[in-house]
């Protein structure tokens, strides 16, 4: 071939090359190839663009021309028939494994990525530890009190900071990893290998054994250290909405790349997000005190419904009077003031694991539809 991919000899090379020899040699003003020298470096200079100015031909016009290129042309028409009976190739789907193999053989290769990314992984447990150890000494025992409204407003106060700052910490720290996976995975799908839904299923599923060990060790760290009542019912429940609270931060720091071209915007995006979600967090400004056309805001929030969770969780079903309450007892006053029933702990588990589904779902149907490669 020529430069600009024309083409000028198509065909079979014979020993020392002389098919080839005599094809150029037959063009007239071509000079004939010397005793000993090299067929391969002779080609490259006769053919060159220099030799063709001189000689004011067009090699690729002359093999378009020749009987070598009509019989080429003959021989790919012959070939290009199907044999007498023979039926067509038909593959039933698009890749050559089944969407299980798939999906578990994406798994496998996150599960390789993970495990080989210890400024991800590794640095995220010991921020978890550091911080659970951080709140456990600055709000040491506040669990076991519960006789005054500060007390309960404390306690509060450690629940709220540690979702907030583990949780942003989980959906800033996963952005970066799931935009470098998604170039890759942009490669990897145009190259056949797997669809874009076990792609998400995988980098999904992945996240949930190490987040359900970070979760772990900060709830028993946290939980012993601010003295909650020690009870398998209110320790589990603990354990749970911290989950699925860290479940939703990460899965939302994966939609957020997901529907952005890249991970510099998707921080932008989701900082927005995390602003609204501390103002209506029912923290700073409780539901019953927020006004009326703001608190739809307030039902779409995750965070207030982890908090929820988690204060009525292990304070809702006490029955004592507070000090300071009005004559009101704990549970009375988690209902007034912020709105919160130990009745409604089933339909407030069930919303955290939605919010959960629902981003990890929006991720997965984002990685399929948008694709934002520059080429």
């Amino acid at each position: 071939m020529k430069r600009g991919g024309q083409e000028i000899y198509v065909g079979p090379l014979g020993h020392h090359s002389k098919y080839l020899i005599k094809y150029f040699e037959g063009i007239q003003g071509v000079s004939k190839i010397k005793d000993g020298y090299n067929p391969a470096t002779w080609m490259l200079e006769v053919t060159a663009s220099a030799q063709e100015l001189s000689l004011g031909v067009d090699f690729a016009d002359i093999y378009k021309n020749s009987d070598l290129y009509r019989r080429n042309k003959a021989l790919i028409e012959d070939l290009s028939k199907p044999a007498p009976g023979a039926k067509e190739l038909y593959f039933a789907t698009q890749y050559s494994q089944p969407f299980l193999s798939q999906c578990a053989a994406c798994l496998w290769k996150q599960h390789w990525s993970y495990w080989r990314n210890p400024p991800y992984t590794a640095v995220r447990f010991l921020f978890t530890t550091a911080i659970a150890l951080m709140f456990g000494t600055l709000f040491w025992d506040l669990g076991s009190k519960t006789k005054k409204i500060q007390d309960l407003s404390n306690v509060m106060g450690s629940m709220y900071a540690a979702v907030l700052f583990i949780g942003i910490q989980n959906s800033s720290s996963v952005q970066p990893v799931v935009s470098v996976e998604r170039t890759v995975f942009y490669r990897e799908r145009a190259a056949g290998m797997y669809s874009a839904m076990p792609y998400a299923i995988g980098q999904v599923l992945i996240e949930i054994p190490y987040i359900f060990v970070q979760a772990s060790v900060y709830g028993i760290i946290v939980y012993s250290m601010i003295g909650f009542e020690w009870t398998a019912a209110k320790f589990f429940w603990y354990i749970f909405f911290m989950l699925f609270t860290l479940l939703y931060f990460t899965f939302y720091g994966m939609m957020a790349v997901a529907v952005t071209p890249n991970s510099h915007i998707a921080a932008i995006v989701s900082s927005a997000f995390y602003g609204l979600w501390n103002l209506f967090s029912g923290f700073i400004i409780p539901r019953p005190s927020m006004p009326v056309w703001w608190r739809w805001y307030y039902w779409i929030c995750p965070v207030s419904w982890t908090l929820y969770g988690l204060l009525v969780s292990q304070f809702g079903d006490i029955n004592e009077l507070l000090e300071d309450g009005n004559n009101e007892t704990v549970k009375q006053y988690l209902r007034n003031y912020y709105g919160f029933r130990h009745d409604y702990l089933g339909l407030v588990a069930a919303v955290i694991i939605s919010f959960a589904v629902l981003f990890g779902t929006i991720f997965a149907v984002a990685i399929k539809m948008f694709n934002f490669q520059r080429r």
